[in-house]
């Protein structure tokens, strides 16, 4: 099995990093739409169903699948012989990011649920602060990549 993992590095590192690109795209874009639904839309009418659809969509169309990927692939490459070393700090760094990245992603994907209760307690601010969650972990996550500390 890691003869396969070591054969596939390359192609295993280009996947993981296009799934993590889908898979943040999503996650910059759903709270950006929690902010348009919580200050434009409401909870009832037309718009509120449109907004739902299109909510639900990027998160079971897009970022589920990109986030199960991201994982799968990036299980793949640390099981790759020579490619962690886990006496450093930056794969414990990567992997509390990613972990974070994760619950975020269950939170947004909660709030998408309560929006389609109609039951939305947040405001458009609030979002939007929640909104620089992703960045802060990406960038925890690059610099642990590639600085490697």
């Amino acid at each position: 099995m890691t003869d396969l993992l070591t054969i596939g590095y390359p192609w295993i590192k280009s996947f993981h990093i296009m799934s993590v690109i889908a898979w943040m795209a999503g996650l910059f874009y759903l709270p950006r739409l929690y902010v348009y639904h919580t200050e434009q839309v409401g909870q009832s009418g037309e718009t509120h169903l449109l907004f739902q659809t299109m909510e639900l969509k990027l998160l079971k169309v897009i970022m589920n699948p990109a986030m199960i990927a991201t994982w799968i692939l990036g299980i793949c490459l640390v099981l790759t012989p020579g490619i962690v070393d886990w006496s450093s700090a930056w794969p414990w760094m990567k992997l509390l990011g990613v972990v974070g990245m994760t619950v975020f992603h269950m939170w947004l994907a909660k709030k998408r649920k309560v929006f389609a209760a109609g039951e939305n307690q947040l405001t458009g601010r609030q979002y939007r602060m929640m909104n620089e969650v992703p960045t802060i972990l990406m960038v925890v996550i690059v610099i642990s990549v590639v600085v490697k500390f």
